[in-house]
């Protein structure tokens, strides 16, 4: 028996995000279950057969418990399984990784109000006010003070990627996709976010799957997506694929798509279309594709 994690619609779902990287970047088998964001009943009642629970994103452990709040998934996970590696081993470092998810989970306000996470769009003309702009000065401070601090190299705000990372992604997605004024630093590590495969998924199956939600719309003019420009795939009736077998589940292709003239299988619409709106998000396609 595994775990159960209910999430919204990707696309918009800035707590789910959070929630569903702390099982994807750390190798922890979960299940979703979507709670769709356009229909009519609020989500706490959606969620009624899993109380108390009252929003997403909320996790179901293998016992039946649930768990809501992507701050309490994380320690529950991370007492769960301490050697994936939520948490850095180092004290300092997991105590600067603690503060920022913290932080994190009960502040900005105003960047979270003006600024909706939405994967579907980005924009051009979007003017931050002060109450913004201070929200995106103390995230700096703090992205600088962890990583002139980590005790080892890497990337990420602590060197290796933690929980911290993930509570952080949707605000990197809210300064790429509102073109919001960053040092160069804080640039970089949006960057490195919005290249990160497990990230990349993330938006690629929230542009498969769910409802277009006109109310996360900003009339501030349209910009191309600031992540990796996906290579170019299309939806075709027909194989014959180069593949016989999903390269997700191994089960027989039945739904393909084309790039370049080569043609690729999959078991079903969903898998088929996550696939080709980010082919490259995708290590087990990437094997097939680049054989």
């Amino acid at each position: 028996m595994t775990y159960t994690l209910y999430i919204g619609d990707r696309a918009y779902s800035s707590w789910s995000l959070r929630g569903w990287l702390l099982f994807a970047k750390f190798g922890i088998p979960v299940k979703t279950e979507m709670v769709p964001f356009d229909d009519p009943r609020p989500v706490s009642e959606q969620l009624a057969k899993v109380a108390p629970a009252k929003t997403v994103p909320t996790m179901i452990t293998p016992e039946g418990i649930a768990v809501s709040e992507s701050l309490a998934i994380a320690e529950e996970l991370a007492s769960r399984h301490p050697s994936v590696g939520l948490w850095p081993q180092d004290p300092a470092d997991r105590a600067n990784a603690r503060t920022l998810a913290a932080e994190m989970a009960s502040g900005f306000g105003p960047l979270r109000a003006a600024c909706p996470m939405n994967l579907r769009l980005s924009y051009s003309a979007f003017h931050p006010d002060e109450d913004v702009l201070a929200d995106l000065k103390r995230i700096e401070t703090i992205w600088d003070h962890a990583q002139s601090r980590k005790s080892t190299p890497g990337p990420w705000l602590l060197g290796a990627y933690s929980a911290a990372d993930s509570f952080f992604a949707p605000v990197a997605a809210r300064i790429a996709g509102y073109g919001l004024p960053v040092g160069k630093n804080a640039a970089a590590y949006v960057e490195q976010v919005l290249c990160d495969h497990e990230f990349r998924q993330w938006r690629a199956m929230g542009l498969a799957r769910g409802a277009v939600l006109e109310w996360y719309k900003r009339d501030f003019g349209a910009m191309d997506w600031p992540g990796p420009e996906p290579l170019k795939a299309v939806a075709t009736t027909s194989g014959p694929s180069e593949n016989q077998t999903c390269p997700y589940s191994g089960k027989p292709v039945t739904d393909f798509l084309e790039i370049d003239g080569r043609v690729f299988g999959f078991c079903n619409p969903f898998r088929r279309d996550e696939t080709l709106c980010d082919p490259l998000a995708w290590p087990a396609f990437q094997a097939i594709y680049q054989t």
